[in-house]
């Protein structure tokens, strides 16, 4: 046997010996060291119960609404290019389900099929709109926006046959523009000559009970009108994230218990610390208003200012309402 055929013939050999107790090695560890333990065996059940899927399906269910343009299936897409700043234009947009044709068919909620809720970057202008079903799946709304900058629109429906959606999309209006800081915390909201204070506190994780009391002319109002099916209506918003949250008011007009003011109660649920936007859409003499609160959960008790990295609008004001 030459001299090559020798070396290959040993370099063979201890590829096989060293294989095998490699090998071995992971059969039995290291000597010495304890048996390494299987966790993935140890904590798996000893069937499926298909928690595993629910694990995940869960996680996704506790992500707040209007974060995503596309959730379940079910996308947000607008149909208008672009908005000029002040000036009022047919807006238009539809929702796409997971077969990917527009979405016809929807349950009404608060007496509405759908609702649509535009907001600047930095939770200064707030609009609560009511768009109209132009047919096959489409959507429109007049649609104003006070000055240049950043947008979020978000769609809050419930499909026929589905659990309630809050989908999110970006409006950009181009021009010069200058953020405004996030609110500093308060209790007392001023409009019209109305003024609404707020009693209660935001405890993440839980549902956290908000009054609302509203007044005009230093007098209480004792008979506040049905809007949407309640005697008020309240958007909370994250700061910074701008998360939609749904909160739910206490009792309905007519059931026999609930009083048409002075008080508004809504049970709100936040998902983390830190700083919200609050805005109650009340009804009284005929005319919707808006007041708007900055709440923080106590671990952010002063706003931050929103940061100018971020393209952000100068808005001229609040409630601004289609019905």
């Amino acid at each position: 046997m030459n001299t090559a055929i020798k070396l290959v013939s040993y370099v063979v050999g201890l590829a096989v010996v060293f294989g095998g107790a490699l090998g071995v090695g992971k059969v039995v560890g290291p000597v010495g060291a304890p048996p390494v333990e299987d966790h993935a065996a140890m904590t798996a059940p000893a069937e499926s119960t298909g928690h595993g899927e629910h694990a995940t399906e869960q996680a996704k269910d506790d992500t707040p609404g209007g974060l995503q343009v596309s959730e379940k299936g079910y996308t947000l897409t607008p149909l208008t290019a672009t908005v000029k700043p002040g000036e009022p234009e047919d807006f238009r947009f539809t929702v796409t389900g997971p077969d990917g044709k527009p979405v016809t068919d929807y349950q009404v909620e608060h007496d509405k099929k759908l609702h649509f809720i535009v907001v600047s970057r930095d939770l200064d202008s707030f609009q609560h709109l009511h768009p109209e079903e132009e047919g096959g799946g489409v959507w429109s709304v007049k649609l104003e926006l006070p000055a240049a900058g950043t947008y979020r629109a978000f769609a809050d429906f419930v499909p026929a046959g589905g659990s309630g959606l809050t989908l999110g999309t970006d409006l950009l209006v181009a021009g010069d523009y200058a953020p405004k800081a996030l609110p500093q915390s308060s209790r007392t909201a001023s409009v019209d000559g109305y003024q609404v204070t707020l009693d209660g506190d935001l405890d993440p994780g839980q549902a956290s009970k908000l009054t609302l009391k509203v007044s005009k002319d230093g007098k209480l109002v004792t008979d506040l009108q049905p809007y949407l099916g309640a005697y008020g209506h309240l958007v909370a918003l994250r700061a910074r994230d701008l998360a939609y949250l749904h909160v739910h008011p206490d009792g309905e007009p007519g059931d026999g218990k609930t009083k048409a003011g002075p008080e508004i109660v809504f049970y709100a649920e936040v998902p983390s610390d830190g700083d919200y936007r609050l805005f109650l859409d009340f009804q009284h003499e005929g005319e919707v208003r808006t007041a708007d609160f900055t709440l923080g959960t106590g671990q952010t008790a002063t706003a931050a200012p929103t940061s100018t990295q971020t393209p952000t609008a100068t808005p001229s004001g609040h409630g601004d309402h289609s019905h």
